[in-house]
């Protein structure tokens, strides 16, 4: 699956939640009008997918901060480990030579 489908698919179980919370939330006050009844839960759907976006954008740039952390990682030790290889193989290569003159 696609992350645009993933990110879609998401989002719209997102707005689903936050439009049965609002509905739970309204349910036990039954004095409220219809048209009350209906304000109300469109601000607090909204407010709860207002909040949910900001985490989402909390999370993707951590989620961004981690990757760029992790491939400097990986930069530096795979330099590491090519640089031990370069000077294991003119080791190998300097001893042999020297052998050979011996």
């Amino acid at each position: 699956m696609s992350d645009a489908a993933e990110g879609y698919l998401l989002w719209h179980a997102r707005l689903a939640e936050a439009e049965q919370r609002a509905r739970e939330f309204t349910g036990p006050m039954e004095w409220l009008t219809t048209s009350q009844r209906v304000e109300i839960e469109q601000c607090y759907a909204a407010d709860s997918l207002r909040r949910a976006r900001k985490d989402l954008e909390r999370v993707a740039a951590r989620c961004a901060s981690l990757r760029a952390e992790y491939e400097h990682r990986y930069e530096v030790l795979r330099r590491r480990c090519v640089g031990w290889s370069l000077a294991a193989c003119l080791g190998v290569t300097t001893l042999a030579a020297v052998l050979l003159i011996f």
